[in-house]
């Protein structure tokens, strides 16, 4: 909870019960990625009286403010990470819509080995993956 309170004053927000709580939600969650209606969805199991539409609004709030990601993936609803300041790319199963987080120090190399061969210098970047399990691929 203190450190709940500490990181909204650090990014200069108010702390309300509907943020202390929506913040709570991602800290118990760790780094699964939630929609505004997981989030509110949680909210309702554990009998808190907050609107989907201040969900929203929190979530907005904490983008800005740096505390969250907000990922629109190909094909489905906007959802929200912490953001723990380490870059991770994503996977997201096309059948089940689960998203997977990984890190390849090879592909960030190959990434900045292309950019500087055309001339660039990487500012950042987003790679998504759409996968399926392999016993369920298309065979081509």
């Amino acid at each position: 909870m203190e450190q709940e309170t500490k990181e909204l004053r650090r990014v200069g927000l108010k702390v309300t019960h509907p943020r202390m709580r929506i913040l709570q939600i991602f800290d118990e969650e760790g780094t699964q990625h939630l929609t505004a209606e997981d989030v509110y969805k949680k909210l309702l199991a554990h009998q808190e009286d907050i609107g989907l539409a201040t969900v929203y609004r929190v979530l907005t709030q904490f983008e800005a403010a740096g505390i969250i990601v907000k990922h629109n993936f190909e094909g489905g609803q906007a959802v929200y990470e912490l953001d723990r300041g380490k870059h991770h790319d994503h996977m997201i199963d096309v059948d089940s819509g689960k998203v997977i987080e990984f890190i390849s120090e090879e592909i960030e190399r190959l990434q900045h080995e292309i950019a500087a061969k055309h001339g660039y210098v990487i500012e950042d970047h987003s790679l998504v993956l759409y996968v399926r399990p392999k016993q369920r691929a298309h065979k081509s």
